[in-house]
């Protein structure tokens, strides 16, 4: 059995996270002492483990709920599990295409603004994140 500093040591993650973890379902203490301490079973460090690499690859901590509850199901098979990949791996998609987007509105308007030397109210970029229309362009 684990105590909580040494699960956290173990997984390089605060006790404070694993707290959390536990509030949210994702793990759960296998035991308590007599004096309330928690103590966890030898699978808590690889449900960690799990927690950690899911998030790196994106997944909320709800989306992570539920694919570790797909472990506790008959029916559940490997394709539900890549059905979840999948669809995560397109909201990354939509989402990196947003951030380029994004990106590439900043760039041209610090293209506008390549002297600097005007004042803030003369701005170029200040003039476009006061349109009221949300365009990204400078009012010319």
């Amino acid at each position: 059995m684990l105590t909580i500093g040494k699960l956290a040591a173990a997984g390089e993650i605060s006790p404070d996270a694993l707290r959390y973890y536990e509030s949210e379902g994702l793990l759960v203490p296998a035991a308590r002492t007599a004096s309330g301490y928690r103590l966890y079973g030898e699978d808590a460090l690889r449900r960690v483990r799990f927690i950690q690499h899911a998030q790196a690859c994106g997944f909320t901590l709800a989306e992570i709920r539920e694919l570790l509850q797909l472990r506790q199901t008959d029916k559940a098979c490997c394709n539900d599990v890549r059905q979840r990949a999948i669809e995560k791996r397109l909201q990354l998609a939509a989402k990196i295409r947003s951030m380029q987007s994004m990106s590439a509105a900043l760039d041209r308007l610090i293209a506008e603004c390549a002297d600097g030397s005007q004042s803030v109210d003369d701005c170029p970029i200040m003039a476009a994140l006061e349109q009221i229309d949300g365009g990204t362009e400078p009012a010319r």
